[in-house]
């Protein structure tokens, strides 16, 4: 029973390196379930064992690069004693910098950015990660909408602009970066530029 299980595992993983490969070099709307299959050295069967269809494969893929929402949260909850927007601060750095570090991170989000549309197949990927920003969004909000920050909010910046305002500015970097790596340097750079968005924000915004 174990061997079947790890097997199963094995076959599992082989699908998603052949949908990542496929993906990145087709990109997703021009890439089926058996060019995959036929990539991974599998039958069509079985990658619908494993997956529901291209779009729950496509979120599959996507969820072995990020975080889920609730360790998001749990991430930016454990600031009890500091200012709480550091976290948040700290949070938006280490996802460009660990970009930066992680090829597989750097193939699967040129996927999403670059080298995905969402077409009919791929309605229920496009809900998921719609929701996905949603929740982040919404996390950042809870952040700047707390007691003591919401006050020192820049005048006319509401949580809800603020948390829109920052998922914007890393989008755009991460979008950037990946379509010319030269653009900036990840490890040097990222901090100076979100600590620049975080005293467009907050009045009294000093980093340590």
């Amino acid at each position: 029973m174990r061997r079947t299980k790890e097997q199963a595992e094995q076959t599992r993983c082989a699908i998603l390196v052949a949908a990542e490969a496929l993906f990145l070099e087709k990109g997703v709307a021009h890439t089926s379930l058996e060019h995959i299959a036929r990539h991974a050295g599998v039958t069509r069967g079985a990658v619908y064992w494993h997956f529901e269809n291209k779009a729950h494969l496509f979120h599959e893929l996507l969820s072995q690069v990020r975080l889920p929402p609730e360790q998001l949260a749990e991430r930016l909850s454990a600031c009890a004693e500091r200012d709480p927007l550091l976290a948040l601060r700290e949070l938006c750095i280490e996802a460009i910098e660990n970009l930066a570090c992680n090829p597989q991170k750097q193939r699967i989000f040129t996927i999403l950015l670059r080298r995905c549309e969402f077409t009919d197949e791929l309605r229920e990927a496009e809900l998921r990660h719609a929701a996905f920003i949603a929740q982040f969004i919404a996390l950042c909000e809870q952040q700047f909408d707390l007691p003591g920050v919401r006050p020192r909010l820049q005048p006319g910046m509401s949580p809800r602009l603020a948390a829109r305002t920052l998922h914007a500015l890393i989008i755009g970097l991460l979008h950037d970066w990946l379509r010319d790596p030269t653009l900036f340097d990840p490890l040097s750079d990222t901090a100076p530029m979100i600590d620049a968005c975080f005293r467009g924000l907050v009045r009294d915004w000093q980093q340590a």
